[in-house]
C-alpha cells in the first residue's frame, strides 16, 4: 500500500531512483549539515540524584578525565562479551493517560510493540540484569550472598549496611576477572544504590582500561566514566566544558560532523527518507510550506527543490520556515540568515520561486504566529532528531511542550509530518536502567562508527567527542531540566502522535527503495526493516533510528 494513493509504485521507484541521482550528482555542491543524531547539550549545571554524602574532592576528581590522559592517536538478544548479559532492545512507555507516564509502565497493551532488529526490551525493570548479577555474585561469593539478599528485610540499618559492605567487598576482590562491561555495570549499579566507597574503587579500576583510541567498548566506555564521574559530583557542567575543549571552531565542528555524515548512514538516513516522503506527499501541489524544526544548515532542501525543479507542468512555489537551535548557529558561524541565502542562491539557479522565514527560537517556545502559515499553502512539517529534546510532563508537570508542540503542529492542518527519531528508551528511565540502556545503544553506535574510521583518525575522535560524548554525559549525568537527551522508542512517539490526533501514513516502497540504496555505500551491518508501518534503521540486531510519516 502506497502512503498516498494517487501514486503510483513505478513511480515511486523513478521518484527514489530520481532523487538518489540527485544525491550522488550534487553532493559536492553544498556542505551537509546534520541534526545530529547526537544533539549537543547545553552548558546548565547538572543535578544528581545520587544519594548525599559523596565525599569527593574536586580537587581528586580533576585527576580522572580520561579525554586528557588517553592517548592522541526477528527477536535476537545483542552478543555481549560479558558474562552479565545486557539486552540489546529497547523497553517501552506506557500508552496511558499523560499522568501515567512517569509511573511504572511495564503492563500496557503498547508494550509490545517490539522492534523489528531485536524484540525484547533493554529498559525494562531491572530484574533480568539483577538476576544475572545476582548470578555472577553467586558464582563469587557462594550461596550466602544469596542468604543475604533474601532475608535483609528482616535487618535493621546497621546489619543491612554492613551485609552490604560485605558483598561489595567479596565481589570488589573479583575485579582482576571481570571484563570492561562487567565493571560499567557493577559500577553504574553501586552509584544507583549510594554505595559511593565501591563505585569509587570500581571507577579507578575502569580508568586504566578506557581509551578514546581503542576498541569501540573502551571508547564508550572513557565517556561513560566520565558521565559517572559527574554525577557523583553533580558536575555535568564541568565536563561539558572539558568536552568542548576550547569551543571548536565552526570549521572544527562542520569537520567532525562531516565525518560522522560521511561515514555513518544515520544522517542521511533523515534526509533521503524524509525528502521522498515529503516530494510523494506534495506531488500535486503548487504552494509548499516546508517548516523544519532542526534546520541546520538548511542542506537537506537543496536536494529537495533540485528535485522539485524537474517536476512536468514546472516547479511549484517553496516556502520554508526553519527553527533555529545554538548548536547550529554555533556550526553555522552565524543566524538563520545565512540558511536564507544559501537557499535563495539555490531556488535561483534552479528556476524554484522561493521564500525564507527564520523562527529564531527554540521548539519550546514556538507558537503559531512564529511559522508564518499562509492560506493556500500545502504545509509539510520535519522533526528530524530533535522532537526528543523537547520536556514532556515528567520534567515539569505544568509545562508538556513535547505533547504541546504536536497540538500545535497538527492544528496546521498539515498535509504530511515526518518524524525521524533515535530508537532508544531514555526518558523516564531512573539512572540505572537509563545506564544500560545508553551503553547498549552506544555501543552499537560506536561499533558502527568504527566500521567507517580508522582507530587513530584524529578526525574519528574530535567527532565522538564533539558530537556524542556530551549527548552520552547528559544522559548518565544529569536530571530534571538539564537532562535535554530524553529519547522515546516508537511505540511511545506513536502513542502521542495518536494523542494529538495525527493518523500515520504508511510508506511508500520509494522510501524503502531510497535508504536500500542508500545501504549499498556502507558495511553490510547495518540493516533496514519496515514495522508497524515505520523505517528502522539499525546496526546488526540493534535498531538505531527509525522514520514515521503523519498527518
Amino acid at each position: 500500500m502506497l502512503m498516498f494513493p494517487q501514486m503510483q509504485a513505478s513511480q515511486g521507484h523513478q521518484r527514489s531512483t530520481s532523487i538518489q541521482q540527485m544525491y550522488h550528482q550534487n553532493g559536492q555542491q553544498v556542505e551537509p549539515y546534520y541534526y545530529s543524531n547526537f544533539q549537543v547539550l547545553n552548558s546548565n549545571t547538572c543535578s544528581s540524584d545520587s544519594k548525599q554524602g559523596a565525599q569527593v574532592s574536586l580537587q581528586n576528581y580533576e585527576q580522572f578525565f580520561t579525554l586528557e590522559s588517553a592517548p592522541p592517536a526477528e527477536h535476537v538478544i545483542y552478543d555481549s562479551p560479558a558474562a552479565v548479559s545486557i539486552s540489546s532492545c529497547r523497553g517501552t512507555f506506557s500508552p496511558q493517560c499523560s499522568q501515567s507516564y512517569t509511573s511504572d509502565m511495564h503492563h500496557s497493551s503498547d508494550y509490545a510493540y517490539g522492534s523489528p532488529l531485536s524484540g525484547c526490551s533493554g529498559v525494562d525493570d531491572g530484574n533480568d540484569l539483577r538476576h544475572a548479577l545476582r548470578e555472577l555474585e553467586s558464582k563469587l561469593l557462594g550461596p550466602e550472598s544469596d542468604m543475604e539478599d533474601s532475608c535483609s528485610c528482616s535487618f535493621d540499618d546497621n546489619a543491612s549496611k554492613s551485609s552490604s559492605f560485605s558483598r561489595w567487598n567479596q565481589v570488589l576482590e573479583m575485579i582482576p576477572q571481570m571484563d570492561l562491561k562487567q565493571l560499567l555495570v557493577l559500577c553504574a549499579e553501586a552509584v544507583s544504590e549510594g554505595d559511593i566507597a565501591p563505585a569509587e574503587i570500581l571507577m579507578n579500576a575502569l580508568e586504566p582500561k578506557v581509551s578514546v583510541s581503542g576498541e569501540p567498548l573502551q571508547r564508550l566506555a572513557a565517556y561513560m566514566l566520565e558521565g559517572i564521574r559527574a554525577k557523583l559530583l553533580s558536575s555535568g557542567s564541568i565536563i561539558y566544558k572539558k568536552l568542548k575543549c576550547g569551543e571548536p571552531t565552526s570549521l572544527e565542528l562542520m569537520s567532525s560532523m562531516g565525518l560522522l555524515y560521511n561515514r555513518c548512514p544515520y544522517i542521511k538516513f533523515a534526509y533521503w527518507s524524509t525528502n521522498v516522503i515529503i516530494s510523494e506527499a506534495m506531488e500535486n501541489e503548487s504552494r509548499i510550506h516546508i517548516i523544519d524544526f532542526c534546520i541546520g544548515q538548511g542542506s537537506q532542501w537543496v536536494f529537495l527543490m533540485q528535485s522539485l525543479a524537474k517536476r512536468l507542468g514546472g516547479a511549484p512555489f517553496i516556502r520554508i520556515t526553519g527553527v533555529d537551535d545554538s548548536q547550529s548557529e554555533q556550526a553555522r558561524g552565524g543566524g538563520l540568515e545565512l540558511v536564507g541565502q544559501k537557499l535563495a542562491k539555490v531556488a535561483e539557479s534552479c528556476g524554484v520561486p522561493f521564500a525564507f522565514h527564520a523562527a529564531g527560537t527554540s521548539g519550546c517556545e514556538v507558537k503559531r504566529e512564529n511559522l508564518f502559515i499562509e492560506h493556500g499553502e500545502a504545509v509539510a512539517v520535519n522533526f528530524a532528531y530533535t522532537l526528543h529534546h523537547m520536556p514532556d510532563e515528567s520534567v515539569d508537570s505544568t509545562n508538556n511542550h513535547r505533547d504541546r508542540l504536536l497540538r500545535l503542529v497538527k492544528s496546521l492542518s498539515p498535509k504530511v509530518v515526518t518524524l525521524v527519531e533515535q530508537e532508544s528508551n531514555t526518558n523516564t528511565a531512573p539512572f540505572f536502567q537509563r545506564f544500560r540502556e545508553t551503553l547498549d545503544y552506544y555501543t552499537a553506535m560506536f561499533e558502527s562508527i568504527d566500521a567507517g574510521a580508522a582507530r587513530d583518525d584524529k578526525h574519528r575522535i574530535s567527532a565522538e567527542e564533539h558530537c556524542v560524548a556530551r549527548d552520552i554525559v547528559n544522559l548518565i549525568a544529569c536530571e530534571g531540566a538539564e537532562r535535554v537527551e530524553r529519547h522515546e522508542p516508537f511505540g511511545k512517539w506513536r502513542m502521542r502522535l495518536r494523542m494529538a490526533g495525527f493518523t500515520q501514513c504508511p510508506l511508500s516502497p520509494a522510501v524503502h527503495n531510497t535508504i536500500t540504496e542508500l545501504l549499498t555505500e556502507y558495511s553490510k551491518n547495518y540493516r533496514l526493516e519496515a514495522n508497524d508501518g515505520a523505517l528502522f534503521l539499525g546496526w546488526k540486531y540493534r535498531a538505531l533510528a527509525t522514520c514515521s510519516a503523519w498527518r
